[in-house]
């Protein structure tokens, strides 16, 4: 078989039975336990290492949200083209790569269990995320609608301890950056660090709410890791 060919399954979500790989691309391979479950997204070019063992206080890995947070959200988004990172997200990955620190995507994308949005589609926008904010050791994805009472879609924690088992680290151990109460509810259902970074679409009462914030990733990222900012970033 041509690996550089996408290969997609039936449609996962509605899986009558667990899969193992569901979607083997160029860049990654993606794979589900089963219909419950996330879909997680390990890419070719990362081996998802353990975590080092931090310093006092620091994460030994961190998670973020992907729409609002990392990307600019673009509702029902099919077109990697319209992929557009957000302040300072390139900064923050770097900042995490020299910290020695994995970073992850949890995300919900529940266009997937509405038959709105291919496998091979999502794939083709995740790896332009990392073309532009760099690279992931793992995505963990909840493909499901809000009506099907599954335990990943945030704030359920599913998300959180899927990436964390591909990462070899405790929830306790991590921390998730989102811009929504659901991602700090998923930090705080799976016993993480959740920390929230507004954008125009966050509400007033969920600010006022978040046992940390800060005003953009690479401050969220400094907070946690006590990594230096980039000559020239935001301060």
């Amino acid at each position: 078989m041509n690996s550089q060919a996408p290969v997609e399954s039936a449609p996962v979500a509605r899986s009558a039975r667990p899969a193992a790989v569901v979607l083997r691309t160029a860049t990654a391979t993606w794979y589900q336990d089963g219909p419950a479950e996330p879909l997680v997204r390990i890419p070719h070019t990362s081996s998802a290492p353990c975590a080092a063992v931090p310093a006092c206080g620091r994460p030994r890995a961190v998670l973020f949200d992907r729409d609002g947070t990392l990307v600019e959200d673009v509702p029902h988004n099919t077109d990697p083209g319209r992929i557009r990172p957000r302040p300072s997200a390139r900064e923050a990955l770097a900042a995490l790569r020299a910290a020695g620190v994995p970073a992850g995507v949890v995300s919900n994308q529940p266009d997937v269990g509405r038959g709105l949005l291919r496998l091979t589609q999502l794939d083709a926008l995740h790896a332009r995320m990392e073309a532009l904010v760099g690279p992931l050791a793992v995505t963990a994805v909840c493909p499901h609608r809000p009506q099907d009472g599954c335990g990943c879609r945030k704030p359920e924690p599913g998300l959180v301890f899927a990436a964390c088992r591909v990462l070899g680290v405790r929830p306790p151990e991590t921390a998730v950056v989102g811009d929504i109460a659901a991602d700090l509810g998923a930090a705080h259902r799976a016993g993480a660090t959740g920390v929230l970074v507004p954008n125009t679409a966050t509400r007033a009462a969920e600010t006022r709410a978040a046992p940390r914030t800060a005003a953009h990733l690479a401050a969220a990222v400094r907070a946690l890791v006590g990594a230096p900012a980039r000559p020239g970033g935001p301060t």
